[in-house]
């Protein structure tokens, strides 16, 4: 038995043989009407003079804009369930009764989808910003607004499709199922932006840097990580120049964080002295000019090691260790530099590549 069968039913029983004539039924439906908007009319100064009222008082915004977006729904929603209850009272099997009705739920489903739509953009506005804030990346501030548009509209679809199937009967599966195959399709074309934004959101959950990192691509790019957004990444360079790499480059190749977990390097400076030099001396010599540069760290210590007989030199390695990446080439400006000039006061020879041309007579 349907609401408007039920409703007629008991007004029939309460009003005996005075409900089947026409003018009682009007008179009843129109009292009806007079009663709910009176109702309606109630329920708003609750909402003006009751509850405001008490939301004014608390520190939060959220309470009074939510109330102030149910405010009026709520109003409407009880005129018309008076109208929804008057037409009960009149309806019979008229087609165009029963049409109305569907045309009065449609009407409060759409008020009730707005009104949905419209608290969850106040989340969005006044609530999600603040927690985004907190992050370091701004990858969350620019997913914002997109998880804002697709909230709204799943809403909307959910409720059209329930409104299309519950109250007027249309079988929606062939719908989503047109709607799908053009999703498909549009996903395909758009198949490079949507690789790009899924890039960004496992930049922004893995977390293989943040900003201010220094960083290393697979192509060999090296700079400073300046923006992650949610297509591209940017990167300052050491030409000063600002470099944007796709997420989805970067989410398929390999990264170097020179800064994270510490930021603490270490730099590796080759050299070769001529043969016959004295190994002990060199060592000496290479572990005095790198305790007489300020940025080198104490801890790790400074150490020397003889890597190779070369072709032409004995090679050296002299391994010291930077507190911050950025300070990695000021420390081998200083250190060759110093190379160049304690090498001469101690006569350690830096040889170059001599080639023996024999010729045949």
């Amino acid at each position: 038995m349907s609401f408007n069968e039920t409703v007629s039913m008991y007004a029939q029983q309460t009003l005996g043989p005075l409900f089947g004539a026409i003018e009682y039924k009007l008179a009843l439906a129109a009292l009806i009407m007079v009663l709910s908007v009176i109702l309606a009319y109630l329920v708003d100064i609750i909402f003006k003079k009751v509850l405001l009222h008490f939301t004014s008082k608390t520190k939060l915004e959220i309470d009074d804009l939510v109330i102030n977006a149910v405010k009026r729904p709520i109003y409407y929603t009880v005129i018309l369930m008076g109208a929804f209850l008057a037409l009960s009272i009149i309806s019979g099997a008229e087609s165009y009764l029963l049409f109305l009705n569907d045309i009065l739920l449609t009407i409060l489903a759409l008020v009730w989808i707005f009104t949905l739509i419209n608290i969850n953009r106040i989340l969005f506005d006044n609530v999600m910003p603040s927690i985004v804030k907190k992050t370091e990346t701004k990858i969350d501030d620019e997913v914002l607004p997109l998880l804002k548009g697709i909230s709204d509209l799943v809403i909307s679809l959910v409720g059209i499709g329930m409104i299309l199937e519950g109250i007027w009967g249309v079988n929606i599966i062939p719908l989503f199922a047109s709607a799908g195959i053009m999703g498909i399709a549009i996903a395909f074309a758009a198949k490079d932006a949507i690789s790009q934004f899924f890039g960004g959101l496992s930049i922004y959950y893995d977390k293989p840097f943040k900003n201010g990192d220094r960083i290393e691509i697979a192509d060999g790019q090296i700079g400073i990580v300046e923006e992650v957004g949610i297509r591209s990444t940017r990167i300052l360079d050491f030409y000063n120049n600002m470099i944007i790499i796709p997420n989805s480059i970067i989410a398929n190749n390999k990264v170097i964080n020179y800064t994270s977990p510490q930021p603490r390097m270490m730099v590796k400076i080759t050299i070769g002295v001529a043969y016959g030099s004295d190994v002990a001396k060199v060592k000496r010599v290479l572990l005095d000019i790198a305790k007489t540069i300020d940025l080198v760290l104490d801890y790790p210590e400074p150490s020397v090691r003889f890597d190779n007989h070369g072709d032409f030199s004995l090679d050296f390695a002299l391994i010291l260790w930077v507190r911050y990446p950025s300070e990695k080439f000021s420390v081998i400006n200083e250190v060759n530099t110093l190379i160049d000039s304690e090498f001469r006061k101690e006569g350690i020879d830096i040889p170059f590549p001599t080639y023996t041309i024999i010729k045949h007579q």
